[in-house]
């Protein structure tokens, strides 16, 4: 599988994730302000959103595209002490050095149902495997997209809660399935 680009599976055509490039963060930041109307996430809207899709130590980002339009993002980088999974991931198994968080995961609205969820947290466990790295990742208690997560058989690791700015935030820890 080329770690660049690859395309559709399980039958369904128009899908490809690519490697993001920085022609694509102002689609990134279009779609990014669909969801958070649709579905609050961020749950706090950022005061730069193109940053906020680049921020900490990253491995790399990717973008889905259905039918050649941007519908979905990913992120992978290394542990920078604000999430929780790899503290968790470390207590259980030493290390938090083996560890890639996902983070930065989002699907367009009008996109969804058509597997670009799935598609992109499958690579982005591919890009992290590819590193020797185990992903984890946090996602807030009451967001719905923990469901995702689960279905594809991510290990839930803790419920912990966060301080963020202003306000205490309740987060479920995931690691991808070994």
């Amino acid at each position: 599988m080329n770690s660049e680009a690859y395309g559709a599976h399980d039958g369904e055509p128009g899908r490809q994730v690519r490697r993001r490039t920085d022609e694509d963060v102002e689609a990134c930041v279009r779609v990014l302000a669909e969801i958070h109307r649709a579905d609050a996430y961020p749950m706090n809207w950022p005061a730069q959103p193109a940053a906020w899709l680049s921020d900490g130590p990253l491995l790399g980002s990717w973008v889905a595209e259905l039918d050649g339009r941007i519908v979905g993002h990913v992120n992978l980088s290394r542990g920078d002490g604000g999430d929780a999974a790899p503290d968790v991931w470390t207590e259980r198994h030493g290390s938090q050095s083996a560890t890639a968080v996902v983070s930065r995961l989002f699907v367009a609205p009008e996109a969804r149902g058509h597997g670009i969820g799935t598609l992109l947290v499958d690579h982005v466990v591919a890009e992290a495997r590819r590193h020797g790295l185990h992903p984890v990742l946090d996602v807030i208690a009451s967001h719905p997209s923990a469901a995702l997560y689960e279905r594809l058989g991510w290990e839930l690791l803790a419920t912990v809660d966060r301080q963020w700015p202003n306000q205490t935030v309740q987060v479920r820890c995931y690691a991808a399935p070994s």
